[in-house]
């Protein structure tokens, strides 16, 4: 296990490096200003050195087991494609409706591939759901130092505990490749991620989560995994509500999210480790669910999201009461 941790981190700080070079020849570079959370101008692409890691232990996992080798298919394809259009996004902007047509398609083709896996609609509905949610709320949440990537590294983690003998591998890519990319991005920014790697990431969680899901006799018990996602789920979901109710352009570049609000206030670092305690904390609770019946696990998951909605009202109140 720490020999394939340490490839795959090693592959992730290589090619970050490697970005890095490459986006400040290009002049791929992120300018502060009002919509933007940092202050430092800063090169941006540093994600896909994530998703190669990935694509390289997805590719390995399919080569290993042949049996998985359609899922494996399905899902380096999604991650292919998200991470390409981020890319060229990430070089000249897109429609943000185009995007979401890549998203979609990405989204569907990981759907069949679990539908025809197991043959359950929901399941694959399910899959569908999540990809397209997670790829732009991983999107939305990359907008300070380590954030995207520590909290993708955090959910690996719980992943790892439920994909069985196969996709556990697949999620320890993950946690590696994040943490090879941590250091350029954490607690100083010297890459960003961009939309070619925090879409990618996105889509990688909830694919994972739905190949997870496959491997358990009741598909039904990976919906414990929505507990590490509260922190993303609600500050993401929450805040783009109140930007429809108020009439907004929702699908533009903002800073009304509760991480770039309070980030504002105290500093990006002592957001991303109070986020990251946070999800630390809901994973200690996996415990406490993984052997007891839906119905708990579905109390104590809604216990989280009550949680981190009350603790979203509480930084979003502080702002306007702010002087």
């Amino acid at each position: 296990m720490w020999a394939w941790l340490a490839i795959h981190a090693a592959l992730a700080a290589a090619g970050t490096w490697l970005a890095r070079a490459y986006a400040l020849r290009s002049r791929l570079i992120d300018q502060p200003g009002e919509r933007r959370s940092h202050s430092v101008a800063t090169p941006r692409g540093g994600g896909i050195a994530i998703v190669i890691a990935l694509l390289v232990a997805t590719v390995s996992l399919g080569l290993k087991f042949p049996a998985y080798a359609s899922l494996a298919l399905a899902f380096g394809l999604g991650l292919a494609a998200i991470a390409a259009i981020g890319w060229v996004d990430d070089h000249r902007p897109l429609s943000p409706w185009l995007r979401l047509a890549v998203h979609i398609l990405a989204a569907a083709l990981l759907a069949a591939a679990v539908w025809h896996a197991r043959g359950d609609p929901w399941l694959a509905l399910a899959a569908f759901v999540f990809a397209v949610g997670l790829t732009n709320v991983w999107n939305f949440m990359d907008g300070i130092n380590g954030l995207a990537a520590s909290q993708a590294a955090l959910v690996a983690l719980a992943l790892a505990g439920f994909g069985g003998p196969v996709w556990s591998w697949l999620a320890l890519a993950l946690l590696a490749a994040c943490a090879g990319f941590l250091p350029f991005n954490f607690p100083r920014a010297r890459i960003f991620m961009g939309d070619v790697g925090s879409g990618a990431i996105g889509y990688a969680v909830a694919g994972l989560g739905a190949l997870a899901a496959t491997a358990q006799a009741e598909p039904a018990r990976a919906l414990v995994l929505l507990i590490p996602l509260a922190a993303f789920m609600v500050d993401s979901s929450l805040t783009l509500l109140r930007r429809v109710r108020r009439g907004e352009r929702w699908w533009t570049p903002h800073t009304q999210h509760a991480y770039q609000v309070w980030a504002r206030r105290v500093g990006h670092v002592r957001v991303t480790l109070a986020y990251a305690i946070f999800t630390l904390l809901s994973l200690a609770s996996l415990h406490l669910v993984t052997e007891v019946r839906i119905g708990f696990m579905l109390c104590m998951g809604a216990g989280w999201y009550i949680s981190a909605a009350f603790l979203w009202w509480l930084i979003q109140r502080t702002e306007r009461s702010a002087p």
